[in-house]
């Protein structure tokens, strides 16, 4: 609770569950995430509920093989993926599924980020399946020239432009 920055990080790890967690921060509290996923594989987070100022779940780079179920989000800025692309040489994101989720208040629903910088960003194998989302700013968000504050970012143009997205509606 109340933590001064992430509150739950997961790094350089391999099969971690979190099962029940219960994260609160204020709304207004910067660089808050709840769970943060990064360099790891085979991260399960299952039935968590995650009031925070900042993402709920975020999946930075290196990181493969994440499953988010049965999560309520908000206030914060939802669910996202990335920021990649911040560094030469970052490892891609694959293979995450966000299925069963709800998120209320929130800035953003289900967020890929990559930075507004000259080194690419990669993601792949990406699954949402029933998301419920309530009072959300931005319900789906790809932003190729991440770059809050507009500061280091020079031309703030991602060099491999290319997501690709599929929506099946059922």
């Amino acid at each position: 609770m109340d933590s001064k920055n992430v509150h739950v990080s997961i790094f350089d790890c391999a099969g971690v569950t979190l099962q029940g967690l219960r994260i609160a921060a204020p709304a207004d509290s910067p660089n808050t995430d709840g769970i943060h996923v990064a360099l790891s594989r085979d991260v399960a987070v299952l039935g968590a509920t995650v009031r925070t100022g900042d993402d709920c779940v975020s999946v930075g780079p290196g990181t493969s093989g994440v499953a988010i179920r049965n999560i309520r989000c908000g206030p914060g800025h939802g669910i996202s993926i990335g920021s990649l692309g911040g560094r030469a040489g970052e490892g891609e994101v694959r293979n995450v599924t966000v299925e069963s989720a709800s998120l209320a208040g929130t800035q953003n629903g289900l967020r890929i980020k990559t930075w507004g910088k000259p080194f690419a960003g990669r993601v792949s194998g990406v699954r949402f399946a029933n998301v419920a989302m309530r009072d959300v700013q931005n319900p789906i968000v790809v932003d190729q020239n991440y770059c809050p504050g507009n500061i280091n970012c020079p031309g703030q143009v991602n060099p491999e432009p290319m997501i690709y997205i599929y929506i099946l509606v059922s």
